[in-house]
């Protein structure tokens, strides 16, 4: 109504989760994270479609279709679910396997990409984690809770 002063959700009694002015990143540090981890990911699409298709296929090219699992957080991460952050922190961790193994057992080009790979799941871990983390400290700070 015009004329009344606006109050925030958290002052209405609405929980974070339903709120979209809270659930939004409130820091700089919850925008880094969100934008270094989208980043990791569509860094990995790219490394994985470049390194099985052009830089250094292996066999039938069929290995492309390793960055189709990485297809799936995209929407969660533009959306900022916490979920998604969740479970990516787990699923890169085959990723991290793969560029681990093959930066030790494979030589020239192969060996550099794999090392790539490893950087960028690293990346992608730590934003993931700082993001969750810092994320539920802003909503416990927002409804009063003691941290």
């Amino acid at each position: 109504m015009p004329g009344l002063p606006l109050q925030s959700d958290a002052a209405l009694g609405a929980s974070p989760s339903s709120s979209p002015s809270l659930s939004k990143p409130a820091s700089a540090g919850i925008r880094f994270t969100r934008a270094l981890a989208v980043g990791s990911v569509l860094g990995l699409i790219v490394l994985g479609l470049l390194w099985e298709l052009w830089l250094a296929p292996t066999g039938q090219r069929s290995l492309v279709l390793k960055v189709l699992p990485l297809l799936l957080p995209l929407p969660g991460l533009l959306k900022h679910r916490m979920y998604t952050y969740r479970w990516l922190s787990l699923l890169v961790w085959i990723y991290f396997t793969e560029g681990a193994v093959r930066a030790t057992s494979d030589t020239g080009i192969s060996a550099l990409l794999a090392a790539v790979e490893v950087v960028l799941c690293l990346l992608l871990f730590t934003a993931c984690a700082l993001h969750v983390r810092w994320r539920l400290r802003n909503a416990a700070a927002a409804r009063g809770d003691a941290t």
